[in-house]
């Protein structure tokens, strides 16, 4: 039996925990929560509880890497607001476990914020220049991983992340002077998350890079009015008078080399 861990199994590690489950295939899956072992547990997971810190890392990793051959990282940055971390240090703290461990094949769950917003299309063969602090970070650790001759690693660029208990409108609702309105959109239903990557360990595509958001851009405002309309909410009010910003981001590898065909295009 096929043997994959995840490190994070929050909102996209879980449900892709148990499709990979109903798929055969055994699980372990880390989270930071006492409260959430048990909830693992039922849903036939392997639990345990790993906290990544800077130079050091609590948990019974080794036995969380054991036996699996394949690792999966989704475990976003945090340094919005006043919580500011060093996610590189961490990514650094665990490398050496991978190294020691039976783990061959990494998926680096990574982000479209590697590239800046200067109004260009964005392709794989696109230079990353992050603007952000968490773009910044992840770019470092995609190369840190990638770079490690022990293991291959493939990265997967998500847009902004959706699913039927996300949606961006339920924040932007009934506010006023949101920039960006001729911005596109660049986003990907939570199904898409999963089914590409599991579409990434049934073709064996790895030492790539994928950029994964789904083929739909209209602008930031025609969408987000739309999607107000739609659930009953209060208008969103944008910014007109400074120029927009953005980026047109393609999936182009998802096509060609996965031949995946987006199911959610959130029209």
């Amino acid at each position: 039996m096929r043997k994959i861990s995840i490190l994070g199994c929050g909102w996209l590690g879980l449900p892709l925990a148990q499709s990979l489950l109903e798929k055969g295939i055994s699980v372990k899956g880390s989270t930071t929560s006492i409260e959430k072992i048990s909830i693992l547990k039922e849903k036939g997971i392997l639990p345990f509880q790993i906290s990544l810190l800077e130079d050091n890392i609590e948990g019974h990793v080794n036995l969380f890497l054991e036996k699996s051959e394949i690792l999966i990282i989704d475990i976003p940055p945090k340094l919005r607001g006043n919580t500011k971390e060093n996610f590189v240090g961490k990514i650094k703290t665990l490398v050496p476990f991978i190294e020691k461990s039976s783990v061959k094949k990494v998926i680096f769950v990574s982000s479209t914020s590697v590239y800046s917003d200067d109004n260009s299309t964005v392709t794989e063969d696109t230079f990353p220049k992050p603007d952000s602090e968490s773009g910044k970070q992840l770019l470092e650790a995609e190369y840190l991983l990638q770079n490690n001759s022990n293991f291959k690693t493939t990265v997967l660029r998500f847009g902004g992340l959706i699913g039927k208990d996300r949606h961006p409108i339920h924040f932007l609702a009934g506010r006023k002077n949101i920039e960006n309105p001729d911005a596109p959109i660049n986003m990907i239903h939570q199904d898409d998350c999963i089914a590409i990557i599991e579409k990434i360990i049934e073709l064996d595509s790895w030492n790539e890079t994928f950029n994964a958001v789904a083929p739909y851009h209209p602008t930031r405002k025609e969408y987000y009015t739309k999607k107000a309309l739609e659930f009953g909410l209060p208008l969103p009010e944008f910014e007109e008078n400074k120029p927009s910003v953005g980026k047109l981001i393609l999936s182009n590898k998802v096509a060609s080399l996965l031949e995946y065909t987006f199911k959610n295009t959130l029209q």
